[in-house]
């Protein structure tokens, strides 16, 4: 497929059998295949001087973020700029729900101002389905809770691939807060797809182990175990705010078991290593490795503008009028 450069529907063999992207547990390899390539695409005109597209002229996107966020909603924002949408943003401080109003009434008063698709992020689980079931609008879960965050995995897998030959072989480790990762639970969904084979590892206390069974994944609570053979070591952020629960004795003491650092790197000469961000630098990952050639965590970041151009030109409706 050419990189689509204006709004003229395309001849899309294979195109998404989805109305939404909530959560990937019912996309196919071949779906998730094919918003890779088409992300791809876009990635490639992200490289050119000019690198907006009138594809969406026309089409109205709204971001409801009821959960503070910096790279996803700058990224959305940025991705649907690039598509030439008009763009409205909503966060929970500056909305109605202040005030009491619930999450069906602000889709019904989106859907009254004829937003073609919602983005939303909020922290009940689940959320995005519901908003789906009561609104007309494309839904994209920009994350829900500690349940999913299906465009953050794609952008995942979409900058493995550019390091990779197949999936099918590909190692990959997912280390850290496993119990309250929707980062975790979707790449897992993509990647073990796909094909590939998935480790999680971190402390016993944020490391779900019914995961093992119901998602075809392996566990461990040793780090040197989780990148023994592994190709890509994927840290996941220490969420500073859930501490005072005692899943962990200190952050010093979570680094030293779980901390990658440059001894890892020097050990395992080809792994490559990725993070969803933000970083804490000096507890999941120390600063050598962070700056690392082998870091491909300002590539995930790059790509994420890219996958969600990709997933707003393949599930908004068009505007044949454009």
């Amino acid at each position: 497929m050419a990189a689509p450069t204006s709004s003229a529907p395309l001849d899309r063999p294979g195109a998404l059998h989805h109305r939404h992207l909530l959560d990937l547990s019912t996309y196919e390899a071949d779906e998730i295949r094919y918003l890779l390539d088409t992300a791809q695409e876009f990635r490639e005109v992200l490289d050119r001087p000019i690198r907006q597209v009138p594809t969406l002229q026309g089409t109205s996107v709204a971001s409801l973020f009821f959960e503070p966020s910096t790279r996803t909603k700058l990224s959305f924002t940025l991705a649907a700029g690039r598509l030439s949408a008009e763009t409205v943003s909503l966060s929970k401080s500056s909305s109605s729900v202040t005030k009491g109003e619930t999450l069906k009434d602000t889709a019904r008063n989106v859907e009254a101002m004829q937003v073609d698709v919602v983005v939303l992020r909020h922290p009940s689980p689940g959320a995005p389905h519901f908003l789906a079931r009561c609104t007309d609008s494309v839904v994209l879960n920009a994350g829900d809770g500690a349940h999913a965050h299906p465009t953050q995995a794609l952008l995942d897998v979409l900058t493995m691939r550019t390091h990779i030959d197949s999936f099918e072989d590909l190692s990959v480790s997912v280390i850290g807060d496993i119990t309250h990762s929707r980062v975790a639970r979707s790449n897992v969904q993509a990647l073990t797809t796909l094909g590939a084979t998935v480790t999680l590892c971190g402390p016993e206390t944020m490391l779900p182990v019914e995961m093992e069974a119901a998602m075809d994944v392996r566990t461990t609570t040793r780090l040197d175990a989780a990148l023994d053979g592994c190709d890509i070591a994927m840290a996941l952020r220490i969420q500073m705010e859930r501490q005072d629960a005692g899943l962990f004795p200190s952050t010093r003491e979570y680094h030293r078991q779980f901390g990658i650092t440059a001894d890892h790197l020097r050990r395992h000469p080809d792994l490559l290593i990725m993070h969803p961000g933000p970083v804490n630098r000096g507890i999941e990952l120390t600063d050598a490795v962070v700056d690392h050639e082998r870091s491909i965590i300002l590539s995930q970041v790059t790509n994420g503008v890219a996958l969600r151009m990709a997933a707003l030109y393949l599930l908004a409706p068009r505007r044949e009028d454009a």
